[in-house]
């Protein structure tokens, strides 16, 4: 039985409509959420597309594909994200034909950075060379002419991140992306491209996308609060943990001590709410006010991770996964709190 719950956590980014922040869906399917500054609604749930396409030797044929995504679909979902290196490439072969029909319905991302040829040394990175090849593939091999969200695979330390922005803004410009997010990077990068592209009237950062999971926290400490401070929307990777949170460990396997806990007070909470862990699981990352990209390769997986978004957790639920996953905010946080609790809130959480 559901116990009396909490209202959601506001969404990250700047919603364009009063709390709860929600401007379409009902009860039966997923809700739609705005992505940062973007002005783009995306589903609360992004479809993430790793899996999809066996070129690298692994993940699911397209029959399965076609199936997870028709679920997706009639659940309600529209955002929809994959890779110019997923599959090696096919990932992005295979979203394209499935969206096809429908493209314009949709939010369609795609991501760009990590090296796809290892025999041309500008297949990856984030310069103007790589950008531009890179996007031009990807539509290709997507099918269309634009896409929605375009994101920064990776930091490429070699390039100024002013060379990478202007050469994003030119394909803002050019009607070849509409959106610009960066995955993978420091804080203060993001927050360096965020001043520049407001500073010099570039297209501006909608979004980023980190790793985040109630075995991944670190973000709390800078990411997060950097995010809120910019009104950038934030999306999740990997919210299950990377499958430790819901895999059960091999037989005599050594569990890490924090893996352990984040497991047991999974399980309780999810026998309070007669729900899977998976499904609490991305109900917490959701509740912290992220946008979860689902990895799966089956549409029970599917099934169960789009469950989280008809559950709400108790502000005791929250407060015990909370408390048995918290990660040390560190200097200067935990000195600004202990030493200097007039001057410095902890940072938003």
């Amino acid at each position: 039985m559901t116990p009396d719950a909490s209202s959601p956590a506001a969404p990250r980014g700047l919603p364009v409509v009063p709390p709860p922040a929600w401007v379409h869906g009902d009860a039966t399917t997923l809700r739609q959420r705005v992505l940062g500054r973007s002005g783009i609604r995306v589903s609360e749930l992004a479809l993430g597309t790793m899996t999809f396409g066996t070129r690298a030797g692994w993940g699911s044929d397209e029959s399965v594909c076609r199936e997870i995504y028709a679920a997706f679909r009639e659940a309600g979902g529209t955002f929809v994200d994959t890779a110019n290196n997923y599959a090696a490439g096919e990932s992005e072969e295979i979203v394209g034909r499935l969206v096809a029909a429908e493209r314009d319905d949709l939010v369609v991302a795609s991501k760009f950075t990590l090296p796809t040829n290892l025999a041309d040394p500008n297949s990856g990175g984030s310069s103007r060379k790589t950008i531009r090849g890179s996007v031009e593939r990807s539509l290709r091999r997507l099918g269309t002419d634009y896409l929605d969200v375009l994101w920064v695979h990776a930091w490429d330390r070699n390039t100024p991140v002013e060379e990478t922005l202007r050469a994003l803004d030119d394909l803002v410009h050019a009607g070849k992306v509409l959106a610009i997010g960066l995955s993978n990077m420091p804080a203060w990068v993001i927050a360096q491209a965020a001043t520049l592209t407001s500073l010099r009237g570039w297209s501006p950062v909608a979004a980023v996308q980190v790793e985040y999971s109630l075995l991944a926290r670190t973000a709390d400490r800078e990411m997060l609060p950097m995010a809120d401070t910019f009104g950038l929307a934030v999306a999740a990777w990997s919210p299950l943990g990377r499958g430790r949170l819901v895999k059960a460990a091999p037989a005599n396997a050594s569990v890490p001590a924090a893996q352990a806990r984040a497991v047991e007070a999974l399980g309780q909470v999810a026998d309070e709410l007669e729900a899977t862990p998976a499904s609490v699981a991305i109900a917490w990352v959701m509740a912290h006010g992220l946008l979860p990209t689902l990895g799966v390769s089956s549409v029970k997986q599917l099934a169960d991770s789009l469950a989280a978004a008809r559950l709400t957790l108790s502000a005791d639920q929250l407060t015990h996964l909370d408390t048995a996953t918290d990660v040390r905010l560190g200097y200067p946080h935990e000195f600004l709190r202990d030493r200097c609790p007039t001057l410095a809130p902890p940072p938003p959480r």
